[in-house]
């Protein structure tokens, strides 16, 4: 058991007990970060005289040689390591000697692993905003060709007022679009350097901390030590970043779901991103998008589980905060898959234009403006509400939609109707009219996909 500790202790570790206490199975993954915040504090301890420039160029050369061996697979990050930076450590001093052992001076596991950690969701921020940045383009370009695609407007999942497919797709534009700022921040404020922290106090070695945190592309060192090697609400804001794009997206698929049913038929989806029923041959079921649902509660589940493990713990560092990385690695794994799987299935998407205007048409989503009409005719709108309630009722019982009553019928529940209210309800006025800002009449859509062009071009 290769272990970075010992002389305190008489006897060896039980197996059982090494296996609980070893993170190696999970945090091999922060090699990368380790190697390159390890080479970052040898150059930053030559610097400052700790070690030799001679020491250093050992350190180096076996550091990249570490690293190369792991990319090529000549050699395997097993369970024999206690975790990832005994790994490093004990094969660089196999590679160069007494050096090798000079390489922790000045630093604790605890301020390594919050480096790595920290390195780690730093790149992973990067990589979720490109995601979510390709996936606004797309929505973007979907507004663009819809601009003039007619469907129903929902509320409590009932048709309520007219919309274009762009209107409602930009809905979820701006959704996205906060995602991506809320990965912004986050990146904001976790990029300063713990490392130099040592295991809570600092050290007596003179560490050039900010020399450090620039090596490592940080904007400066973290300024308490005890909260350096604590600190894990950067994890916490990235699950909950997370979480809220797992919701946006589970809220996309549900409505997904419900367009493709047979009952709306509003989109195709593509074949690509559809399965079929073992025993039903008719079946096209819709499963990339019940999945991305099903998985929203995954990351759900990590955000709570570290909020949880963190709640009682004392400062500073406690063995606890080990659990910060299983769940993590895995919503982020499963939040950047989700993304590029949506984006793929939406692009591909085929929608029945003629199936949504006509279904806006039949569910009385122009009772608002026939009322609005009234208005305009002078009568007050609280009356004009009640007219138009029971002209939809007079409607359900003749199995008919508004438009299709006769101007006489229309005369004998209100006399102030008259030829020109048709134009007035027609589903192209009842949408083009809607010019304020954020409305979803033609010009006032025009300038919200402007602004989204304007975000992408800044975002990149």
């Amino acid at each position: 058991m290769a272990q970075l500790w010992g002389g305190r202790f008489t006897k060896e570790t039980d197996r059982l007990v090494y296996a609980f206490n070893a993170s190696v199975s999970f945090d091999r993954k922060l090699y990368r970060q380790d190697i390159r915040g390890s080479k970052a504090h040898a150059a930053m301890l030559s610097k400052q005289g700790i070690i030799s420039a001679e020491e250093e160029k050992a350190i180096q050369e076996g550091l990249s040689s570490i690293l190369k061996d792991i990319e090529e697979g000549r050699i395997e990050i097993t369970d024999e390591y206690e975790d990832i930076h005994s790994f490093v450590e004990a094969n660089l001093i196999d590679r160069i000697g007494d050096a090798g052992k000079k390489l922790h001076t000045g630093r604790s596991r605890n301020d390594q692993v919050a480096l790595d950690m920290r390195m780690y969701t730093r790149d992973e921020i990067v990589e979720t905003k490109s995601i979510v940045l390709k996936l606004l383009t797309t929505l973007a370009d979907m507004m663009d060709k819809h601009i003039d695609t007619y469907m129903p407007g929902f509320t409590h999942l009932q048709k309520a007022q007219p919309v274009t497919l762009a209107h409602h797709i930009g809905a979820y534009f701006e959704m996205f679009k906060r995602d991506w700022l809320r990965l912004s921040d986050i990146y904001e404020r976790m990029n300063y350097c713990p490392l130099g922290a040592g295991a809570l106090a600092g050290t007596t070695y003179p560490l050039d901390r900010d020399y450090t945190a620039s090596e490592l592309d940080f904007y400066g060192p973290t300024l308490n030590s005890m909260d350096s090697v604590s600190d894990r609400d950067y994890l916490i804001e990235y699950l909950s970043a997370a979480a809220m794009i797992m919701m946006h997206l589970s809220r996309f698929c549900e409505e997904i779901i419900i367009w493709n049913s047979n009952e709306y038929r509003y989109i195709e989806i593509d074949d690509a991103y559809s399965t079929g029923s073992s025993i039903m041959p008719q079946k096209k079921n819709p499963d990339i998008a019940e999945l991305i649902r099903g998985k929203t509660g995954r990351v759900y589940g990590a955000l709570m589980s570290l909020l949880t493990t963190m709640k009682g713990i004392p400062l500073a560092y406690n063995k606890d905060m080990q659990e910060d990385k299983e769940l993590v690695f895995d919503a982020m794994d499963t939040v950047k898959g989700c993304l590029a799987l949506f984006e793929g299935m939406v692009s591909t998407i085929s929608f029945n234009k003629e199936i949504m205007a006509a279904s806006a048409m039949n569910g009385f989503t122009n009772a608002t403006d026939a009322a609005d009409y009234l208005v305009l005719k002078g009568v007050p709108f609280r009356d004009a509400h009640g007219i138009i309630g029971r002209l939809v009722l007079y409607c359900i019982d003749k199995g008919c939609s508004i438009d299709e009553l006769t101007i006489e019928e229309l005369k004998d529940i209100c006399p102030k109707f008259d030829e020109d209210v048709y134009e007035a309800i027609s589903l192209k006025t009842c949408v083009e009219k809607r010019l304020t800002k954020g409305a979803p009449g033609h010009d006032a859509m025009t300038e919200e996909i402007k602004a989204c062009r304007a975000f992408l071009e800044s975002a990149v």
